[in-house]
C-alpha cells in the first residue's frame, strides 16, 4: 500500500475562490474512455483565455503542489477534475477549503486536499510567484507546510488524513496485500467454488 505523508516539491499559485470543476477540466474531455492524456487539459479553457495563467507557465509547469482559494473544485461531482490535476502533476491542493466530492475524489486517488488560513496562502503563493523554484513540504502527519525558514497549520479531516498517512486510501493495494486471505475466504463461498457436500 501506498502511503502519502508528505509531499515535497514546487508549487503552482492559482489563489483564486470558487474554482469548479467545469473550469478544472472542459465538459468536452468527460467523454473519454481512459484517463490517459487527460492532464494535458487541464484548465484548458481557462488557459486559452488566458495566455498568463499559470497553468501555461513553463516555470510552473514540474510543480507538485497547488496552491488556492476559497470552495476549491466546487460544481459538479466528475472524478475527471482530480484526475487531470494528478495527470498534469498535482501530488497535493493546498487551499482554504474544499467543495466535499472533489475532496473526496481526491483522496480516493491519493491526492491530500489540505486547508490553510488564507494570509498564509497569500504568504506562500507571494513566494512561489518571487520564487518558482521554491522548494516546499507539506507534511501530512505534522499538519504543516514548511517552506525555507517559515512554516504554517494546515488540517483536513482526521479519517482522510490517517487513510492518506497509512496507505489506506489504496483500496487496490489494500487487496493486492491481502490477496492470500480473499483466496481462503473465497474458497469457502460455495457459489465461487462449488457446492460443498
Amino acid at each position: 500500500m501506498s502511503k502519502v505523508q508528505q509531499v515535497s516539491g514546487t508549487g503552482v499559485p492559482l489563489f483564486l475562490d470558487d474554482i469548479d470543476t467545469d473550469r478544472i477540466i472542459p465538459a468536452r474531455y468527460l467523454r473519454c474512455v481512459t484517463f490517459e492524456g487527460i492532464g494535458e487539459h487541464a484548465f484548458e479553457d481557462d488557459r486559452q483565455q488566458d495566455p498568463n495563467h499559470p497553468f501555461n507557465d513553463a516555470r510552473y509547469r514540474q510543480a507538485s503542489v497547488l496552491v488556492s482559494g476559497r470552495n476549491f473544485g466546487c460544481g459538479s461531482s466528475r472524478e475527471h477534475a482530480p484526475q487531470s490535476l494528478m495527470r498534469w502533476g498535482v501530488k497535493a491542493v493546498v487551499a482554504e477549503s474544499f467543495a466535499e466530492i472533489f475532496f473526496g475524489n481526491c483522496t480516493s486517488l491519493g491526492i491530500p486536499c489540505l486547508t490553510a488560513a488564507r494570509a498564509d496562502l497569500a504568504r506562500l503563493c507571494d513566494a512561489i510567484k518571487a520564487n518558482p523554484q521554491l522548494s516546499f513540504t507539506v507534511d501530512l502527519a505534522a499538519k504543516k507546510v514548511t517552506f525555507g525558514s517559515e512554516s504554517f497549520s494546515v488540517d483536513m479531516p482526521e479519517s482522510a488524513r490517517s487513510a492518506l498517512v497509512t496507505g489506506n486510501w489504496d483500496f487496490l493495494g489494500q487487496l493486492l496485500a491481502n490477496k492470500s486471505a480473499i483466496a481462503t475466504t473465497a474458497a469457502k463461498i460455495p457459489y465461487l467454488t462449488g457446492f460443498a457436500s
